[in-house]
């Protein structure tokens, strides 16, 4: 079985479409309430809503091994597809472009234990081999689920908005231009840090990131409009700024096109659309399409061999 995995800062994603919040909780003993519990070498762990402090390798410990354990678990659930006894697995995973070169080994090498691996899942239990690890760039595989749109396009600018990267790479007659393709620490997480701080500063109140999120996207919320002011101002001048960023490194999205993805592309739409900086955004709407693009590389790379 394909399973497609996306490790943002913020959020995993799956190619199966399960999104969840990058943080996990560790016990000894089982959790007496709430669900999705997974039992792994005699610890529980339960999800949390509370993510995991940014790494730039996420290969460090094993927090995103445990929650490549949920998304495996989860697909597999979700497809009905799990085969008794053993079931063997083909990892396909993703790293920002700048970072891919210098770490896609050691990420894919810390997929592979060599043996089976078994943890019990919501009273299940399961027991996977991960015989094969594929990783890929982001940004670019996202770029390939809108292949048809920007396929004959002489020059395309993908910027990936995550969660503490801003992921940007050239695409030039459907070849990537190594050249025009780096990370910026500019991500969402460095906006919610402005926001909080401003609110915090200006009003004494405690902003969490769920309640900006919730303000940016328009949600029913208990804030007042000086809150909503304050969240809406910051992250025009973030967006504005991360375009400024763009521009000295010869990035001008104003001629062009430009395809938005990302957890981040999707919450600041609206901002961005409202810069006057981006001449024609393409915004790929699914917070998933890194995933989906795992898929569709893993897919192309097979069927070559």
């Amino acid at each position: 079985m394909l399973i497609t995995v996306d490790h943002g800062n913020k959020q995993i994603k799956t190619g199966g479409g399960k999104v969840f919040t990058s943080g996990l909780r560790e016990s000894d003993t089982k959790p007496p309430f709430g669900e999705d519990v997974l039992k792994h070498n005699g610890k529980y762990y339960t999800l949390s809503d509370r993510r995991i402090p940014y790494l730039r390798e996420k290969f460090t410990d094993s927090r995103f091994y445990i929650l490549t354990l949920f998304a495996i678990a989860f697909e597999i659930e979700n497809t009905g597809t799990y085969v008794d006894g053993l079931m063997t697995v083909q990892l396909a995973v993703g790293l920002p472009p700048a970072h891919y070169g210098a770490q896609f080994e050691r990420f894919e090498e810390y997929f592979k234990s060599g043996t089976i691996e078994e943890f019990e899942f919501n009273g299940k239990t399961y027991r996977i081999f991960i015989d094969e690890v594929a990783s890929y760039p982001q940004a670019f595989a996202a770029a390939m689920t809108v292949y048809g749109k920007i396929c004959g396009l002489p020059k395309l600018v993908v910027i990936d908005i995550g969660a503490f990267t801003v992921d940007y790479l050239m695409i030039k007659s459907g070849q990537v231009d190594m050249s025009a393709c780096d990370s910026l620490e500019h991500g969402v997480i460095v906006l919610y840090n402005f926001i909080s701080a401003r609110v915090n500063s200006e009003l004494d109140l405690l902003l969490e990131e769920t309640d900006i999120d919730a303000i940016l996207k328009g949600e029913p919320n208990d804030y007042g409009e000086d809150v909503k002011r304050i969240v809406d101002d910051t992250a025009q001048v973030f967006i504005s700024d991360l375009l400024g960023k763009l521009r000295e490194r010869a990035i001008d999205l104003r001629s062009g096109k430009s395809v938005f993805i990302g957890g981040g592309s999707i919450l600041l739409k609206e901002q961005i659309a409202a810069s006057g900086k981006v001449a024609s955004p393409i915004f790929i709407d699914n917070i998933g399409a890194n995933a989906k693009g795992y898929e569709i590389l893993h897919k192309a790379s097979t069927a070559r061999r």
